[in-house]
Parts: structure tokens; sequence; C-alpha cells
């Protein structure tokens, strides 16, 4: 996958059959090194921000009403929602009133029962008086009467027995949560803050208003680390009811673990998730018997040049029928397989005597061979870069220790997975130019045929494109780690 900016590695609540215990990663104790009074008009001018400001409309909507499996599956029901949901990063809220810092202790909302929004964009200074916030460890924290509840960059955290985190944590308490970890400056953080008028229970005839705003600089904390499991937001547009055999009306989505620089190649080895972080040039392990820990270094790449790698580390990673682990090196430019006793095989370098790109993900047929992608991420200049031999993208399979070109016509060829029935293999393309997945029937041979577009996903904005893929026994379906 190319290069983007990740701060987590998500599990999907259905594949897991437990979610482990560890330390609650609170926010930092004692003074910060720097802090910004969002409330005033220098503190929001250092940060380049605009309060903005919105009330909430109160409306019906329909649900289902709790099945036999406890999960909304059951008949229709009539309840109630509200509007705008603006805690999305992406949330477009220049209509919205701009207010003056000076301001946010006004009284807003309508009384009683009454809900608000407050957003600000904030950019990392590249100084606070004399303090350079480059590695940091920012909080935020702030203060409604009387409930609140913080978005960041579009996730609500919602870690269990929360005290004054993200999450309301009693009337007129404070929110107070890590916002980033190892900040930058020029790093943009996306602060949305839902406001709640209170006792519910007993709505009251006063109004809400903002008491603090402040972000605060601690000393850098390690990372990456173990957090405590919490569930995350994840939204599944079932654009066919068919999914409802997939995925649960009630799916969830837990984070385990922060303060990644990139995850990729998640896969499961007995107990204990194996997955990589290409930038940082090492493979995780993580379980719930043992938390996080680090599984290899110098997964992809130990060249003197490796400065001018964005991603240089392993990419994706699998079992061969054997359950050996198979390694997509991206600055090696190589595939890899361990065997027990560690030591590393090479499977494919090149082809027709011409380096590969950067082998990017890999996945094994039930005869043994392999077959991976390789586009050209894992280079400092990707497409343009002068170490590039092959003038192309490929699909690959190794057999017998030969290295065969199958498909060589997407310019970003990148998660693959077959059919349950290995009759198809499907193959996304990460290329804002073309955004889609490709259908390739395997031939009796075990090369393919003429590939069909399978996806179109040309209408997505942005860089966003398809990568990882997971197949069941009746299906094959993507699961996007998202790391924002």
């Amino acid at each position: 996958m190319r290069p983007t900016s990740l701060v987590g590695f998500l599990v999907v609540g259905l594949l897991a059959s437990s979610i482990a215990s560890s330390s609650h990663a609170d926010a930092p104790d004692g003074p910060p090194l720097a802090t910004i009074d969002l409330r005033t008009d220098a503190g929001v001018a250092l940060v380049k921000g605009q309060w903005r400001y919105s009330d909430t409309r109160i409306l019906p909507a329909d649900f289902k009403r709790a099945g036999a499996t406890g999960q909304p599956d059951g008949a229709k029901v009539a309840t109630y929602d509200f509007e705008p949901h603006a805690g999305a990063a992406d949330f477009d809220d220049a209509a919205w009133d701009a207010i003056a810092p000076t301001s946010l202790e006004l009284r807003r909302g309508n009384g009683k029962l009454s809900f608000n929004w407050y957003r600000i964009g904030v950019t990392v200074p590249d100084r606070i008086g004399d303090f350079d916030p480059s590695g940091a460890t920012l909080v935020f924290e702030t203060s409604l009467d009387d409930y609140a509840e913080v978005w960041v960059d579009g996730e609500l955290a919602r870690a269990p027995a929360q005290r004054g985190g993200s999450v309301v944590a009693g009337w007129n308490a404070p929110n107070r949560l890590i916002v980033g970890r190892n900040v930058q400056p020029g790093q943009k953080i996306q602060l949305a803050v839902f406001g709640i008028n209170g006792p519910i229970s007993n709505a009251p005839t006063n109004f809400i208003w903002m008491r603090e705003a402040v972000l605060s600089f601690y000393p850098p904390t390690p990372v990456p680390l173990a957090v405590t499991p919490q569930e995350v937001n994840v939204e599944v547009v079932r654009l066919d009811p068919r999914i409802d055999a997939i995925v649960p009306p009630n799916a969830k989505v837990f984070k385990l673990a922060e303060g990644f620089q990139f995850t990729e190649g998640p896969i499961w080895v007995n107990d204990a998730l194996l997955f990589s972080d290409p930038n940082a040039n090492t493979i995780y392990r993580y379980s719930d018997a043992d938390g996080l820990g680090v599984y290899r270094t110098q997964s992809g790449y130990n060249g003197a040049d490796i400065a001018d790698y964005h991603q240089p580390g392993s990419n994706g990673l699998t079992l061969d029928p054997k359950g050996r682990l198979t390694i997509d090196e991206h600055g090696n430019r190589r595939v890899t397989r361990l065997d027990a006793n560690g030591r590393t095989e090479v499977l494919a370098d090149r082809y027709d005597g011409k380096r590969l790109n950067s082998p990017n993900d890999l996945v094994y047929k039930r005869d043994g061979s392999l077959y991976f992608t390789d586009p050209p991420f894992g280079l400092p200049k990707f497409y343009d870069d002068p170490r590039k031999e092959l003038a192309f993208s490929g699909v690959y399979r190794v057999k017998g220790g030969k290295v065969t070109l199958l498909a060589n016509e997407l310019k970003g060829p990148n998660g693959l997975a077959f059919s349950p029935d290995e009759k198809f293999l499907y193959v996304d393309n990460w290329d804002t130019q073309r955004k889609v997945v490709m259908r390739y029937p395997v031939k009796s041979d075990g090369t393919l045929g003429d590939g069909t577009v399978f996806f179109d996903m040309a209408g997505a904005p942005g860089e966003e494109a398809l990568d990882e893929w997971i197949a069941t026994a009746t299906c094959t379906y993507r699961v996007r780690a998202a790391f924002g």
C-alpha cells in the first residue's frame, strides 16, 4: 500500500475470539511542557484554527427491535436520532457559524433536552515560545456545562471504565485525553466536541457552554504500545442485503494497540497475530497472553541507504501449507520464507534476470504454489525510482523454484486472494486513476486467464483505493485495517 498517516491497528471483533486486558494508556500526569488556550484569539491563531458551532435537531428514525440474538435484527420500530452527525474528520462544517474563541463561554443550545457541536481543526505549531513540540504527546482538555463527548480525527474512543477521557465521565466533569503521540510541526488534528445539556433525566433550565479548552504538550510517550481494548467507530454500508450473512447488524471493531507508523499484512500464527510496519522496518506480535511485542527487526531491509526509504520493511505476511512464515520484503525487493530454525530462504527476487520492484502481498494456493504482487511502492521514488529495473508492475507465481509472470496490466497490483474453490484470483489495484478489483480465472496449470473488472470504485474520493483481502468459506470480502 502507498504510505498514508496512521494511528493504530484495528482487529475486527467478529474474527477475534477474545479481547485481552492491558494497561490503559491514560493521559500523562505532571506539569506540561507547554500549553495553548483555545479560548483565546492568540491560542487559536497559533494553531491556525477556527471554532465553528452548530445546534442539533432531534428527528424521528426507523430502527429494529432486539431479536433473539440481542442484536437489532428484529421487527422494525420507530425511535429517534439527531443531526448533524459531525464527528467525522472530513465533515463539512463550512456553513456553520464561525465563533470567536472568547465567546465559548456564551450560553448556547436551546435549553432543556438539547445537544450541540463545537469543531476546530488545529495544526501543531513550529514553536510555542522557546518550546519545540516535535515528538511530544499532545493532550486536549475541555469541560462543558453539562456533559461532553470528544471526537479526535473522526474517532470517539470508548475504553471501558473510562475516566475523564473522550466519553462522558460525569456531570460537569472534564474530558482529558491524548489526541496525538509523537506529534510533529505542521500535523493537523480535527477536534469535534459534542455538548449535552443535563441531567438528562431532569432536563434543566440552563444551557450549554464551554468552560475550558486547552492543548497541553507533554514529554514523548514510547510507542507503539498496547491500549485497553476499546471499541472504535465502524459503519457497514449495506448496499446488498446479502452482506447481513457476513457482517451482523451490530458489528464491532476494537483497537488493541496504537502508535505505529503504518500497519500491513496481518496473519494469525497459533494464538498470536503478526503484522508488519513497513515504515518502521519491523514485524510486531500481539497476543492475549503477552500483549504487544517485536517479532522481527530489519524485517525488509538493512542497507546503508535505508534513510532514503519510506517503507523499507516487510509488507505482506502469510503461512505456507507447512505453517512457515513467508514475507514480502520491500527494501530487499524479494519474497522470503523462514524455516523452523528461523533461517531465511529466498523464494523470489528476480524476474527475467531483473530485480523485482517491492513485493507487496502474497497468498498460497493449496498445491503449495505462491502468488504475489509486485508494485513499486516500497521504492523511495515509486514509479520513477532509478533503482527500478522492471518496466511494469506484475502478478507472479512461484512454483518449483521458478518465478512466472501471470499479469502485468495493473499499475499498482496490491492485495490478492483466491476464491474458496481456487477457480478465481482476485487482485486489487492501488491506482488513483483506476480503482478496480480484477478477477482472473485460474487455469488448470495455475496460470491466469484474461481478467475482468469485479468491482469498480472510481467514485471514491482522493487516494482511497483497495488493499487487503481475506477469503472465507463462502465468499471473498475486504477487511480494511484503517489506521487513521
